[in-house]
């Protein structure tokens, strides 16, 4: 079962590290990828560790597959030095290169390089190839996610403009760069009113994001936003999330939307519930995802499993 906010543990009995991190389904396997903050939290942030993998058939069982992309420790110029920020690693499969291309927000420790970082490898379990790090679209990058869609195209999803509006670009058919194609949605007037942490999914042929308020490490009231294309018109709809903490998002934000192989209509939402003072203590808040008169709706539970799916 799932227990969502709980400590999880990997199949060795260690708390899983994969913080604002993402799933992908390859081959069979689902495979989870995550910040790695298995370090001490001084002044708020933690040195970079790398990003870890872990495998799983089920969803709730996750074996570590270790440290896929870890930092860099002997060059303080690379995006990877310990000092630096390394968040919310996403990966996809580009079926044309035969690679798994993962994306994440690289950045300095004062937030103002701003960047995403890409990486590359031949299997889904890495290790990973760091190739280097672009501004989307020329914007600056802080919180990013991918999306693919059903016909292989990829997108870039990233907080931009100090977090004013959110920069979605589509991606070059090899998935290491931005093309000419973006749009800039949801946009606030200042940065205290913008968007981050966005997730995205698609369901009966239309897009929905998910996004937190950005209020640092603290919990905030989640944002659901529905389009009929990825480069279309954004419309904000309001919260997705019912019950007791609802209006701060179960004292979580998100990360991740994951469809489950095998059940159509059937949706994890993924967030974190941060430790600001000891990040590696970062808990998952894993909620079922369902649909209600065609709005996404979650819900708080204490423990679930998959057959909620069924009821």
């Amino acid at each position: 079962m799932f227990f969502p906010g709980e400590i999880w543990r990997d199949t060795a009995g260690q708390p899983i590290q994969a913080h604002g991190g993402g799933v992908l389904y390859a081959e069979g396997t689902y495979y989870w990828f995550g910040e790695n903050k298995d370090k001490d939290t001084i002044y708020g942030r933690v040195d970079v560790v790398g990003v870890s993998c872990y495998s799983s058939q089920d969803l709730y069982h996750w074996q570590n597959e270790g440290v896929v992309l870890p930092a860099v420790l002997d060059d303080p110029k690379h995006d990877l030095y310990p000092r630096n920020v390394a968040e919310r690693p996403k990966v996809i499969y580009n079926a044309h290169t035969k690679t798994y291309v993962m994306w994440l927000h690289v950045d300095s420790p004062d937030y103002l390089y701003a960047r995403t970082g890409i990486a590359v490898s031949e299997r889904p379990n890495g290790p990973y190839r760091y190739v280097g790090s672009i501004r989307p679209a020329g914007a600056d990058s802080r919180d990013m996610t991918l999306f693919q869609d059903d016909d292989g195209s990829a997108y870039v999803i990233s907080s931009s403009e100090m977090n004013r509006n959110l920069t979605i670009a589509r991606l070059t058919p090899d998935y290491l760069q931005t093309t000419d194609q973006f749009i800039k949605a949801l946009g606030k007037p200042d940065a205290h009113q913008g968007r981050e942490a966005p997730a995205v999914f698609k369901h009966q042929g239309r897009y929905y994001l998910i996004s937190s308020g950005c209020t640092g490490w603290d919990p905030n009231i989640a944002e659901w936003a529905v389009a009929d294309t990825m480069l279309g018109e954004w419309k904000t709809m309001g919260d997705p999330c019912t019950g007791k903490d609802a209006e701060i998002t179960y004292h979580a934000q998100s990360t991740f939307v994951l469809p489950v192989t095998g059940r159509p209509n059937a949706y994890i939402f993924m967030a974190d519930r941060w430790n600001r003072h000891d990040l590696r203590d970062s808990r998952y808040v894993w909620l079922p995802l369902t649909f209600v008169d065609g709005a996404p709706q979650i819900t708080w539970h204490d423990s679930w499993d998959l057959s909620v799916f069924s009821r």
